[in-house]
């Protein structure tokens, strides 16, 4: 499929899904001032023929109703939620939107993520195939790279502008997680197949998760003390999907269901003075030895 194609579906999904539900005519208004239509109009067979490659492609269904000739998105087949559908629209629609930017694109700043373009391709090969990966991995913990490391990989997941595969290292027959832009000397091991295990569940693995570090240990019940302002923020922008909120006048209680993890650590100290940890005891007791810590470096040198 061409890239100018994938284009007009992701432009034909997020037109209708953002005005909850259109007429043909004003879609077709839309969609000749639009950048990717040169000018031309949308032939009705064409529309017919993108509705349907789209149910295809995204399982998203593009209904009519009868009595005001209007196109929804079916709320039943609607992939707007957290899955991978989700983010190739997503990503696609941003592309759709920078692409028409034109003399103001030095006027947009974006993020770079290196490990997009670092072997993401190759990994997921290996992943839908089910190939094992063989890698020279860096990691920042030690000075010397670690050759010759092989993974037959699980799953894949981004966070925080990088992307990290985990799967079962194969010499150490352990689950791991490796960042793919900290890997050189990649091989896809395709005369090579193997089998994730039936007892291993992807989702229940990164179920109580709060970043890449998968702990082994019990999920804990967390509160979390929050000022009204900085509640805002994790209202709009949770932190995790087991968030729920008890609002008070002039803070939030949230609540959480995680693993506690360096990670999770690292995301409260980052919201300064506006959080505070009610519970459980041991993260109350993490928070302040890393908050200590801190302090120390600021004391005068005796």
């Amino acid at each position: 499929m061409s890239k100018n194609l994938l284009n007009r579906y992701i432009w034909l999904i997020d037109t209708i899904k953002r005005h909850g539900a259109i007429t043909r005519e004003r879609l077709n208004r839309l969609w000749v001032q639009s950048p990717i239509s040169d000018g031309e109009p949308m032939p009705r067979r064409t529309f017919y023929n993108y509705r349907n490659a789209i149910e295809e492609l995204f399982k998203i269904n593009i209904e009519c109703n009868p009595s005001t000739f209007e196109y929804y998105i079916d709320s039943e087949s609607d992939s707007y939620s957290e899955s991978v559908t989700d983010w190739l629209l997503n990503s696609a629609a941003m592309s759709n939107v920078l692409s028409s930017v034109g003399e103001v694109s030095d006027r947009i700043f974006l993020e770079d993520v290196p490990s997009a373009r670092m072997h993401l391709s190759a990994v997921i090969g290996a992943l839908k195939e089910y190939h094992p990966v063989s890698f020279t991995y860096h990691p920042y913990t030690r000075v010397n790279p670690s050759p010759g490391v092989t993974v037959e990989p699980y799953f894949l997941k981004i966070f925080r502008q990088r992307w990290y595969v985990t799967g079962r290292n194969v010499r150490e027959d352990k689950i791991k997680t490796y960042a793919l832009d900290r890997m050189t000397d990649v091989n896809v091991l395709d005369t090579v197949t193997f089998a994730i295990p039936d007892d291993f569940d992807s989702d229940a693995f990164v179920r109580d998760a709060f970043g890449i570090v998968f702990s082994h240990g019990d999920p804990k019940e967390v509160a979390l003390k929050v000022d009204s302002r900085q509640a805002k923020y994790l209202r709009a922008l949770p932190l995790h999907h087991s968030q729920q909120e008890m609002v008070h006048d002039s803070y939030s209680v949230f609540h959480y269901r995680l693993r506690l993890t360096p990670d999770f650590v690292q995301e409260i100290l980052s919201l300064g003075p506006r959080v505070m940890v009610m519970s459980p005891p041991e993260l109350r007791a993490m928070v302040v030895s890393s908050l200590k810590e801190t302090i120390a470096l600021y004391e005068p040198v005796k």
